[in-house]
């Protein structure tokens, strides 16, 4: 049977079984998707089994197919590993480098990576931007070559690398009451309506370990996943909230969001690259690394946004 398989259709099979979708499959692999198709349905035919099944618009693996997708994805992870060594050998910066990132980093990872693949254009990269929680699922599996994160976790032995600054600043609607204010206290602006992220979220963590040393407590309004559900809600009028500057460039261009001067306020965090200690990271990876820091050296996230922003472009998105 085994010698009937081929490393393609493993690739294949692994990249829809991760992504759950032969769409995306295609689109990660710059296959059209009866490509990707016929290659797993002869995988299938070579097995004897099914690997996925359909319910309604969905696919899930049947048990033959996690067993594959476990075998698939040590291939294909090994092939990936060979394929950075090999680079490394020949003092080259190519292949593969895998990257996670927290949702809040959304408006400069890209352009920070697209400015690392023109400088390298042999690189391969994946980049995965998600909430803080998945972030520290794929830390603790060692998925990635590092991660891009703004609290650190303490329970886990780890290798920190600051490298760029990420002020939080209050905002709310140009029309609010305190828009235009001057020194407002921090009182008055924790009295307000909050649109404030999830439980677990660094920011929403940063800012209630400022209010709690004032005695404070914020007015959660309404509970958001992301920053750009927060940013809608505040150009909606809903309520204030706490957001990083990198990702209100084109809000401020535009004026539909205020940035208010309030006591306490910037709060300054900063951005790390973590991985696991003890890890040996590639030459790829090491040289994005230092990438990174020496553009935190130069200037800080929203510097490098808005050196290139585009204020008639959309916002990117993300898979």
């Amino acid at each position: 049977m085994i010698h009937h398989w081929t490393l393609q259709q493993l690739r294949l099979f692994e990249a829809v079984a991760r992504l759950r979708s032969f769409t995306r499959a295609a689109a990660e692999l710059h296959l059209t998707q009866p490509a990707v198709s016929i290659q797993v349905k002869r995988l299938e035919e070579s097995i004897g089994l099914a690997l996925f099944e359909q319910v309604g618009k969905r696919i899930f693996l049947t048990r033959a197919g996690e067993e594959v997708f476990a075998a698939a994805g040590d291939v294909v992870a090994r092939l990936r590993g060979l394929a950075g060594t090999v680079a490394d050998m020949k003092g080259k910066v190519a292949g593969p480098l895998k990257v996670a990132a927290v949702s809040s980093t959304t408006y400069f990872i890209p352009d920070l990576l697209g400015r690392f693949l023109r400088a390298w254009p042999q690189v391969q990269p994946q980049l995965t931007v998600i909430n803080r929680a998945s972030v520290l699922d794929r830390l603790r599996a060692n998925e990635d070559d590092f991660v891009i994160m703004g609290r650190v976790p303490e329970n886990l032995a780890v290798d920190v690398h600051p490298c760029l600054d990420n002020p939080l600043v209050p905002i709310a609607h140009p029309a609010h009451p305190l828009a235009g204010a001057h020194a407002i206290p921090l009182a008055r602006f924790a009295a307000e309506r909050f649109l404030m992220r999830e439980q677990g979220s660094g920011t929403r963590a940063a800012i209630e370990r400022l209010f709690a040393a004032e005695g404070l407590a914020a007015q959660v309004y309404i509970e958001l996943g992301s920053s750009e559900a927060i940013k809608h809600g505040v150009m909606a009028g809903l309520g204030v909230s706490v957001m990083s500057l990198a990702n209100l460039t084109l809000e401020r261009q535009t004026a539909r969001i205020a940035v208010l001067d309030v006591a306490g306020f910037p709060l300054r965090r900063t951005w790390h690259a973590v991985h696991l200690s003890g890890k040996r990271l590639s030459l790829t990876a090491t040289t994005f690394l230092d990438f990174l820091l020496r553009t935190g050296r130069d200037a800080d996230a929203t510097a490098v946004l808005q050196e290139n922003a585009d204020p008639a472009a959309p916002p990117p998105v993300l898979a």
